[in-house]
């Protein structure tokens, strides 16, 4: 399994023939690498409705007779534009041909802003991710605060995690050491940071204050092998 990150908070899973993407925030996003023309997408997981997370989700799925999979009310918001989806709630999993997913708690919110109309649409839910495949766990944390109940995600005998550390909208670097101790993954990668002034912060350090597992810093375009 292959498994890259690409800026903010999008992470691509090669594994079983499948390629996923996972909250494909491509155009207006300064710290990818990607382009959507490019890009070739069997699976799009999302974890909520923000814009920064839902991103390039309806013409990338459009373009590739693309699944995809997210909180039951964003979803039917995006099954109603004619994409192909299937609906998840918290702590709900299903298996699919390539893999199971597991929607976790996510402190935090989700809607989708339509800038034109001046709108703000209810998404329902946000989540985290657990993705199971070849015999390893990937937990991708979404936006979120620091709960207590991370804790209960270590019976996961989690391989990676993507933990976001901006701060202001989302966990801090302190706060995301406390998430990474929580949940004992073996390996921890910061996401979430740097898009934005609000936002900027310094992966290395959080990476290398990182005890309980491995710290390990993705640029655009890295990839980690499972």
């Amino acid at each position: 399994m292959k498994v890259s990150y690409h800026g903010h908070s999008v992470v691509k899973i090669e594994t079983n023939g499948t390629n996923i993407l996972i909250d494909p925030f491509i155009t207006g996003n300064g710290t990818t690498d990607l382009e959507v023309k490019d890009l070739r997408a069997d699976v799009i997981l999302l974890t909520h409705g923000h814009n920064d997370h839902v991103g390039d989700t309806v013409e990338l799925a459009k373009a590739n007779d693309a699944l995809v999979v997210a909180p039951f009310e964003l979803a039917t918001y995006l099954g109603w534009k004619g994409i192909n989806t299937h609906p998840l709630h918290i702590g709900g999993a299903h298996e699919f041909g390539f893999g199971t997913v597991k929607l976790t708690q996510a402190f935090h919110g989700s809607a989708y802003t339509d800038e034109e109309t001046q709108q703000i649409i209810y998404t329902g839910m946000p989540a985290g991710i657990l993705f199971k495949a070849e015999g390893k766990t990937i937990y991708h944390a979404g936006d979120t605060a620091l709960y207590s109940d991370m804790k209960l995600l270590a019976k996961h005998e989690i391989d990676l995690a993507f933990l976001p550390i901006g701060d202001n909208f989302t966990m801090g670097p302190e706060d995301a050491l406390t998430a990474a101790e929580w949940i004992e993954a073996k390996k921890v990668v910061p996401m979430h940071y740097n898009t934005f002034p609000v936002i900027e912060q310094d992966p290395k350090a959080f990476a290398e204050k990182v005890k309980t597992g491995e710290g390990i810093v993705l640029e655009a375009g890295d990839h980690l092998e499972l």
